[in-house]
């Protein structure tokens, strides 16, 4: 039986992971499974205080969603970020759980080309250009304290965003 892989991609928001997981579906054949992509589709953006909720539930609905397609042999990629230790550990076991192989892949990026791609983002916001979450300074420092860097033995795949 022909059986897809999952690839998993972590990084900080605003690091390049969109565009990483497009050249990776290229690469491996694989279907993108994003939850801001769900979110924005289904809600535009305006969750509010049910966005956290929300995201939790899209999340399940996916990782379900994730082995119907793995069993027809086509590859998975999920873009979700995976910005917590314990999140990176849950979906290891639940794949392993479900016998499908994974990677994990690890979207690095530095300071300054960081703030490039906020400035970038939230430009397109302004401009209509994108639906995506305009990232203020208030955002962006909660986001932070919730990201923790993956450490070398959690990652398969190393990729440094340079610009």
């Amino acid at each position: 039986m022909n059986r897809g892989k999952v690839f998993l991609i972590c990084g900080k928001i605003c690091s390049g992971k969109s565009y990483y997981a497009e050249k990776l579906l290229r690469e491996k054949n694989a279907v993108i499974l994003s939850v801001d992509e769900v979110s924005f589709a289904l809600f535009d953006g305006e969750l509010g205080e049910k966005h956290d909720d929300m995201t939790e539930r899209i999340k399940k609905y996916l990782y379900k969603k994730s082995i119907d397609i793995l069993k027809t042999g086509t590859n998975v990629i999920l873009e979700w970020g995976f910005w917590k230790k314990a999140w990176r550990k849950a979906a290891i076991e639940f794949y392993k759980s479900h016998g499908f192989e994974y990677e994990f892949h690890y979207v690095d990026i530095s300071d300054s080309d960081w703030e490039k791609n906020i400035c970038e983002r939230n430009k397109k916001v302004q401009d209509s250009k994108t639906n995506e979450y305009y990232l203020d300074e208030g955002l962006k420092q909660k986001l932070e304290v919730l990201f923790e860097k993956p450490d070398k033995s959690e990652i398969d795949v190393w990729h440094w965003n340079k610009r």
